[in-house]
């Protein structure tokens, strides 16, 4: 074969790979190394590509495996890469590409080799590839362990030391690919790892004293979104030879040994690109997650994670002196600016969540900005299109609007910015309307969705909590949205209805409810109609007081219907409407105190929502009998009343116009004494107790969808199943 190797399929005879994989030691001073790290190929810049090369170089690995501790030659390539990058900063600022060039060479090789390793291996083994004992005076280090640690602390230098420029962009996107794949020990485990000598020298080694440096650099990294040089200037112009496309300084060092790695570049079809427009930067953030979810060792809090909470602004004068030796300042508004053109991606938005959630320095910022619809608007959207993301996509765009609300500011603002032709939101033509009515329709919109379509209770309690929080601070809500407040209500309303005839009736016998909601549209609008039929108005008021004197009893059945008991021919199983029944008793209940709490703090300023109440007076007439509603009605019964009088005493045939003038007036003569005083609605988030169980897989499933250059067999994967996300 010699050194041209004209397909992927010849990489596993190469020469060159099976004298590295062999069972003959290869002194660090054989011609052997430059031969070897002298070629030129364009990473794969997708799973395709990266798949056909790690399946043509495992045998290459597997022999590698067997014969390494006999011959330490992946100890010998550690140490040539070692001793390349000494001078790569002096090389990258004198613009001396050599270095550089051999160095990426050495470490892709490396990245290469420690996948396989890691993937089919555990830790102990993985270690005993970097302990070969005969080692050669004055080499480096002494233990054991040395090598790896120092191969870890060399890829971190490299990442905070080294400028970003077009030539050095391949080496550092290298250097964080490759801890990403030292790390990624975590994806063939079932369990969260807690200890790991990986671990600890991340977080205890030398690298301790530079995980603010670290941090602040992926940030950047992220915040940059630098995308990657075109082909030809990361290191040399390449020229043609022969077979082989070599860089013209070391044409004469070897021969196309790689040029089978030029997958997706000259010559070749453009392959669909997979990877972000910026493949540092959305693998620096990967890292950046990975790290900052890394177990607390014994007595000892990861670093990282405390540098994520305790960074702050460059403009900031008081974070000069700072209690965390972790801490370090940043761009606070290069970051906002990155945080909310980014929002598409999962780990952007996971990012956010975790500054706001972690970092008040970063929170208090986002909360005081003028501008905030450009960081609300892009979580909007992904809520808005729930059906297209992830679950937990979904989960953290809704947590970051809960965490937002916490905040009386935030929600007395957003009723502030007025947003024009909200191209995304197709059910209504909205060509002007306020941020703060655009996100009760978004957020009620993704209730609706989860209650009809995956019932995750988790859903629709974060989403209820949110409009909770925001309901004292309502103000000129837009016409729509008032009305979908109260349509949604009566939406459940006749849910609810159905369930509970469900339950207490035969479902051999075809009840009037049930031929009526089959006739009934699924918009919730023909509930208007509820006091057209005195028979489903009767039926109504019958069902509500068989309630109250079954309400326990009912309540009884769900909670049998959730334990699952076991059914028999005797003893069939409770349907589903006793849980539905449960559930959506929760959600009215949480409804009809949001309409409260804004009726209660802020009726002047929400006439569309009087309006739309007084609407449906007549549905929201059949809430008083009910036992677990009669309290919060209390209010909005006095509100209908109050308002139903002036319209009477307004005269017959009013206009919209007209009656949204005696609303106003009204709001001004309503005694507010008369308002019953309920406790303010606040609900804040609280992390479960042991958050790693949900974001460690969640963050490593999207390391696995994301990296294009990086495939991970999904035989082997054992952290999530392949649908997680």
């Amino acid at each position: 074969m010699g050194a041209n190797s004209s397909s992927i399929a010849e990489l596993a005879s190469n020469d060159y790979l099976k004298r590295l994989a062999g069972t003959e030691s290869i002194s660090e001073n054989d011609p052997f190394w430059n031969q070897l790290l002298s070629f030129s190929f364009t990473t794969p810049t997708n799973g395709a590509d990266t798949r056909l090369l790690e399946e043509a170089t495992l045998p290459i690995s597997r022999s590698l495996i067997e014969n390494n501790p006999r011959t330490g030659n992946f100890q010998a390539l550690v140490k040539i890469f070692l001793s390349r990058t000494n001078e790569l900063k002096i090389s990258a600022e004198c613009q001396d590409q050599l270095f550089i060039w051999q160095a990426h060479n050495a470490l892709f090789i490396i990245r290469c080799l420690l996948k396989i390793f890691v993937s089919q291996m555990p830790e102990e083994e993985l270690l005993l590839n970097f302990t070969y004992q005969e080692r050669a005076p004055l080499t480096y280090g002494a233990e054991p362990e040395d090598l790896l640690e120092g191969l870890i602390c060399n890829l971190v230098h490299l990442i905070i030391e080294l400028p970003l420029l077009d030539i050095t962009y391949s080496i550092l996107l290298e250097s964080v690919t490759t801890l990403l794949v030292l790390l990624s020990c975590q994806l063939f485990q079932k369990e969260i790892i807690r200890e790991s000598v990986i671990y600890k020298y991340l977080m205890q080694g030398q690298c301790l004293q530079d995980t603010s440096r670290v941090v602040k650099t992926l940030l950047y990294n992220f915040i940059r979104q630098e995308k990657c040089p075109p082909q030809g200037t990361q290191i040399f112009e390449q020229t043609s030879v022969g077979n082989g496309l070599l860089y013209g300084l070391a044409s004469g060092v070897a021969s196309g040994l790689w040029t089978v790695l030029t997958l997706g570049g000259v010559g070749s079809k453009p392959a669909q690109q997979e990877e972000p427009s910026s493949p540092l930067a959305n693998r620096s953030l990967l890292l950046l997650l990975v790290l900052s979810n890394l177990s607390n060792m014994p007595n000892r809090p990861n670093p990282y994670r405390q540098s994520i909470m305790s960074f702050k602004n460059t403009q900031d004068n008081t974070a000069i002196q700072s209690p965390n030796s972790h801490s370090f300042q940043i761009n606070f508004n290069s970051l906002y600016t990155a945080l909310y053109e980014q929002q598409k991606s999962d780990q952007a938005t996971l990012l956010l969540y975790t500054l706001l959630h972690q970092n008040p320095n970063v929170r208090t910022y986002v909360l005081a900005r003028t501008d905030v619809e450009n960081l609300v608007l892009p979580i909007l959207e992904i809520l808005y299109h729930v059906e297209k993301r992830n679950s937990h996509h979904v989960y953290m765009a809704l947590i970051i609007l809960l965490i937002l609300t916490e905040e009386d500011s935030f929600n007395r603002s957003v009723h502030e910015v007025i947003l024009k032709n909200i191209t995304w939101y197709a059910e209504r033509v909205l060509t002007e309307i306020s941020l703060g009515s655009l996100l009760i329709l978004v957020v009620i919109r993704t209730v609706q969705y989860n209650m009809t379509r995956t019932r995750d209770k988790y859903l629709h309690t974060n989403c209820l909590a949110a409009l909770a929080n925001m309901s004292a601070q309502f103000r000129s809500l837009h016409q729509y949205a008032a009305q979908r407040i109260i349509s949604y209500t009566c939406r459940l309303l006749r849910r609810y209805l159905y369930a509970f005839d469900k339950i207490h009736f035969p479902c051999s016998h075809s009840t009037t409810l049930q031929q009526w909601f089959s006739t009934c549209s699924d918009t919730g609008e023909d509930l208007i109609y509820f006091t057209c039929s005195h028979i489903l108005k009767s039926y109504a008021s019958s069902l509500f007081a068989l309630l109250s004197k079954k309400h326990n009893k009912v309540l009884e059945q769900a909670t049998q219907s959730l334990s699952g008991s076991v059914s028999t021919e005797e003893n069939p199983p409770i349907p589903d409407h006793a849980q539905d029944l449960n559930v959506i008793e929760e959600v009215i209940r949480m409804m009809l105190e949001i309409i409260n709490s804004c009726l209660s703090s802020s009726l002047h300023h929400n006439p569309n929502l009087v309006y739309a109440l007084l609407y449906k007076r007549d549905l929201f007439e059949q809430f008083r009998t009910h036992p677990s509603f009669q309290d919060v009605m209390q209010n909005l019964d006095m509100v209908i009343s109050f308002f139903s009088l002036r319209l009477e005493q307004a005269g017959a045939d009013l206009s919209v116009e007209r009656v949204l003038e005696v609303i106003k007036q009204g709001a001004v003569a309503l005694p507010k004494d008369k308002l019953k005083k309920f406790p303010e609605l606040k609900f804040k988030y609280v992390e479960e107790e042991q958050p790693e169980e949900f974001f460690v897989p969640y963050i490593w499933s999207l390391a696995y969808n994301s990296t294009a250059e990086l495939y991970w067999n999904p035989q082997q994967v054992q952290l999530f199943t392949m649908d997680s996300g």
